[in-house]
């Protein structure tokens, strides 16, 4: 890992943050220095629910669906455009601006909804890895599904290496599943009419059901405050020339990813057209789409490559829920989980419901079981997409760049249009389960009440909160609510003082005791922190969020607090997930004679959660360290 730079050092990428800004740059290196973001946010759009949503819709539909991939794909780039432009120019992340917004009753709803969100998508990943294991490799599919858990370390791995191995093993994936089904169509041999046909709008009862679950895998909700949060890596500048040029070219590298994905969305639409639709077999299965490629298109290597493409699909948009779930835990809570059991977490919600399906429904329950977290996805669309376009047209949050009128009606369209679909599709759904309670029908219509009740109270609620509590809002606070710097009266000790900082109020009480040593003896005082967002994790340096560059600030200001008082002070900002580490090779680097820190005191299972970091740096460094507790002063 390389050496952690003074502060004034570490406003990251310096080969490309400098040069983004500068007009003889050309185009192509602007922007190769913002590509990114929308790659890693388009593998959700590829996920193994987009297969089951758009397997079923050519088998069943022929091309008659593809005009709902195209609309969807255009709602995609316009809800992803909007998400990223509240990134660049509010620094907040979707989240974050829910929670600054919103009551905290609201804010729970809003994340326990999308939790259940990227638990859904995150169902489809471990159910389309598992029958990519099982078709390549025969292994059964509950124990695919079980191996399906041990992508943890994978996805740990990843971030610990850095953004741009993340990147090229996300874009690695998606050309092999983009090769593997260009080579499918060439041997299908669509007819261009048909698909010419299938761009014009049409929809009947019996084709809404796989229609909305399409909408619902193409449109990902989680995806929109994970974008929202990872063009903040970026570091832009402050200016409006600067945010205006970020969100042109965030623009085009959302359209040119989103697009990428539709292709493949297209492309197994059409191919199970034309070779299930024609021949007028209604698949049901993925595994059965797989064993009857071989035999209809006259090759093996067809069912090997479907196979292939299904498993890279699986494991690529893993990440996706990974760090939507942290960041929306982070942003709806304010609460850091350590990265391992945040993704425990999230694996458990696909892993336990899709193992017990399996055991107790058999491998056929599957399919409808991907198709049904789909369906999900899209019902929790609209509580992220009218937050979404509420904040993204306030002028008081963007100033100039709130939406402007052509923007707020094709915008609000869109949302009419996925509430409409949805409502719809919820009714045809009550009614099919009331059909089947038999003499639990009383107490199901009770439950469907009740819970239909509650989620259109606050779909009205996000929908009318602006005009009833505009005077209310709290717009320009910073997303975590920042400590003053301390003001030190006290005296100091040793040459070298370290001091790492958490942005807590024990901050306050490590600085006055390493300030009352260091004007004793005239030692210089070395701030520490590190940012361990999900951001930081997975872009390191390159990170520039709002929380980062608010921590950068509040460093600042403290180091210049303590140089009015003639005190030298150096300042240091590191990224990992790991500060125990940061700060283990930090004080190894500098060899400071004392370490001061404060201790939370908190033990057990809040250590299990948050992580510990006094008795690691105790244990891994020889100079003496000095730990402070609230009450010591």
């Amino acid at each position: 890992m390389a050496p952690t730079e003074p502060l004034s050092e570490t406003r990251s990428l310096a080969d490309v943050h400098g040069s983004v800004r500068t007009s003889q740059i050309s185009f192509w290196r602007r922007m190769l220095a913002f590509a990114g973001p929308a790659y890693l946010v388009s593998v959700g759009y590829m996920d193994p629910g987009n297969w089951a949503t758009d397997l079923e819709g050519g088998a069943r539909f022929g091309y008659q669906l593809l005009w709902v991939l195209v609309m969807s794909n255009a709602m995609a780039i316009l809800l992803q455009t909007l998400s990223s432009r509240l990134g660049i120019v509010s620094g907040r992340d979707l989240a974050q601006a829910c929670r600054e917004t919103y009551p905290r009753a609201v804010n729970l709803a809003l994340w326990g909804l999308c939790e259940i969100a990227i638990g859904a998508c995150d169902l489809a990943e471990v159910l389309g890895a598992a029958i990519g294991l099982n078709l390549l490799f025969h292994i059964p599919l509950l124990a695919g599904v079980l191996i399906t858990a041990g992508d943890t370390l994978l996805i740990l791995w990843l971030q610990g290496l850095g953004i741009r191995t993340i990147e090229a093993f996300v874009l690695g994936l998606i050309t092999i599943i983009g090769v593997c089904f260009g080579v499918e169509i060439l041997w299908a041999q669509p007819p261009s009419a048909g698909m010419l046909a299938g761009l014009l709008p049409r929809l009947n009862s019996e084709s809404l059901y796989v229609a909305i679950g399409i909408l619902g895998a193409t449109v990902m909700p989680h995806n929109l405050y994970l974008h929202s949060a990872l063009v903040q890596t970026r570091h832009i500048g402050s200016s409006e020339d600067a945010k205006r040029a970020a969100c042109r070219y965030n623009l085009v590298d959302s359209v040119v990813a989103l697009n990428g994905a539709l292709l493949v969305n297209a492309a197994i639409l059409v191919m199970a057209a034309a070779v299930f639709f024609r021949r007028h077999i209604v698949v049901t299965e993925i595994q059965q789409a797989h064993l009857l490629l071989a035999p209809l298109l006259g090759t093996s290597l067809a069912g090997i490559f479907f196979a292939v493409a299904l498993l890279c699909s699986g494991q690529s948009s893993t990440l996706t829920g990974t760090l939507a779930g942290q960041v929306v835990v982070e942003g709806f809570l304010n609460l850091r989980v350590r990265p391992w059991l945040r993704r425990l977490i999230t694996r458990a919600m696909a892993v336990i419901p899709a193992a017990l399906t399996i055991y107790f429904s058999g491998e056929q329950a599957t399919y409808r079981l991907i198709i049904l977290s789909q369906v999900i996805l899209s019902l929790q669309l609209p509580f992220a997409i009218i937050p979404l376009i509420h904040f993204t047209s306030d002028p008081a949050r963007m100033g100039r760049f709130r939406n402007p009128g052509w923007v707020r009606v094709v915008s609000w369209a869109t949302a009419l249009v996925i509430v409409g679909l949805n409502l719809r599709l919820a009714i045809l759904v009550m009614a099919d389960w009331l059909r089947e309670a038999g003499r639990w029908r009383s107490l199901v219509m009770t439950g469907m009440a009740a819970v239909g009740g509650l989620l259109l109270l606050l779909l009205l609620w996000v929908t009318i909160e602006p005009l009833i509590s505009r005077g209310l809002h709290r717009y320009g606070r910073a997303p975590v609510t920042l400590p003053q710097p301390a003001r030190v009266e006290m005296a100091p000790a040793y040459q070298k003082i370290l001091v790492p900082l958490d942005h807590s109020a024990l901050d306050h009480l490590a600085i006055s005791h390493a300030v009352a040593i260091a004007k004793l003896h005239g030692a210089r005082i070395y701030l520490l922190h590190v940012e361990e967002g999900v951001t930081s994790q997975v872009y390191g340096r390159e990170s520039s969020t709002a929380e980062v560059e608010a921590g950068a600030q509040y460093l600042n200001e403290i180091a210049g607090t303590l140089r009015k008082q003639g005190i030298p002070v150096e300042t240091a900002i590191s990224h990992s997930s790991s500060p125990r580490r940061e700060i283990v090779r930090y004080a190894q680097e500098v060899s400071p004679d004392l370490v001061v820190m404060g201790a939370h005191g908190h033990g057990g299972l809040k250590d299990m959660i948050f992580g510990t970091t006094i008795n690691p740096v105790r244990h891994n460094l020889k100079m003496p360290i000095l730990i402070v507790r609230p009450g010591q002063g």
